[in-house]
């Protein structure tokens, strides 16, 4: 993975989406029943890729008016398929994941919803300006995302699909980039999620405003999920990126463990609920798909183990 394709330093690590180019056809990864719907969203004027995982049993007779709990992840094209995850990475297992925690009775049948990111991802999914390393970047426009999923997403979801309208066992997740994503609608639609999942969180945007956001919580989400690796850009050449921006390897990781600690304390410190808040970080585990899926069992067990049917 070349630094180059980094358009913030901890934001997405590749920018394209399409499939890996082989000769042979791309055999799909997904485990169990998966399906692909397209939503026309007016507040953006583009189509989202919307992929619905159903739950083992959903189909069921007895069955048919149960709601079940239910995740929203951004970036859908990573989740379950490694035809379609980011050129240059590997799903993030998410449907093997929940497979397992239900057949070990670790979580309840849930359903999730992966929400596709488009060619304009920076754009549309950072709330606040990449000041620190990507300054002359255009204003983004992130923070229409709470009401993206709330006016368009949720309907949308719900008239097809039975899930819940519960925010307690509702969740709105993100890796990289679709972390801070992930949590600024959290942060700004408590009444529709409950639980947050953020795994490698882009907490550098705004200059670190996520935190300065939280010092100062009223209310957060019911539960999150945080991980962070300990050498998060444990790159080849990474430090020729770095060091026109005047930042240092060892300097970058620290800081990003330390504003993944940050948040947390800030989460648990919200006046109203005071969230319980999970805090990953792993030893030697950097910014890529296969340390976010190795991560991702024990943030939905967490999330999730709690929910009622």
């Amino acid at each position: 993975m070349k630094p180059a394709a980094f358009s913030t330093l901890v934001g997405t690590l590749l920018l394209a989406w399409n499939v890996v180019l082989s000769q042979q056809p791309c055999k799909s990864t997904v485990v169990g029943d998966l399906h692909i719907a397209h939503l026309r969203s007016k507040m953006y004027g583009e189509t989202f890729g919307v992929r619905v995982w159903l739950p083992p049993g959903y189909r069921n007779a007895d069955n048919a008016k149960r709601k079940y709990p239910t995740l929203y992840m951004l970036d859908g094209q990573t989740l379950f398929d490694e035809c379609t995850a980011f050129h240059g990475e590997h799903e993030l297992r998410v449907d093997e994941t929940v497979t397992k925690l239900i057949g070990e009775h670790a979580i309840p049948p849930i359903i999730v919803v992966g929400v596709d990111s488009t060619h304009h991802r920076d754009y549309e999914y950072s709330p606040y300006p990449s000041s620190v390393t990507d300054p002359a970047a255009p204003e983004p426009i992130g923070k229409r995302l709470p009401r993206f999923f709330a006016d368009e997403v949720i309907p949308f979801v719900s008239a097809r699909y039975r899930v819940t309208d519960d925010a307690a066992h509702t969740g709105i997740g993100g890796v990289s980039l679709g972390g801070a994503a992930a949590l600024c609608v959290g942060l700004n639609r408590p009444d529709l999620f409950g639980l947050v999942l953020l795994e490698s969180p882009t907490l550098l945007l705004g200059n670190g405003q996520f935190l300065r956001d939280t010092t100062l919580l009223a209310r957060g989400p019911d539960r999150i999920a945080i991980g962070v690796g300990t050498a998060e850009l444990d790159f080849p050449d990474i430090e020729k990126w770095l060091a026109p921006r005047r930042l240092k390897q060892s300097e970058v990781e620290s800081g990003m463990v330390a504003m993944a600690q940050a948040l947390a304390s800030n989460l648990r410190g919200a006046y109203i609920n005071r969230p319980k808040v999970l805090l990953v970080v792993e030893p030697n585990a950097n910014h890529s798909s296969a340390s976010w899926a190795r991560r991702m069992p024990e943030a939905i067990k967490f999330l999730f183990e709690d929910s009622t049917h």
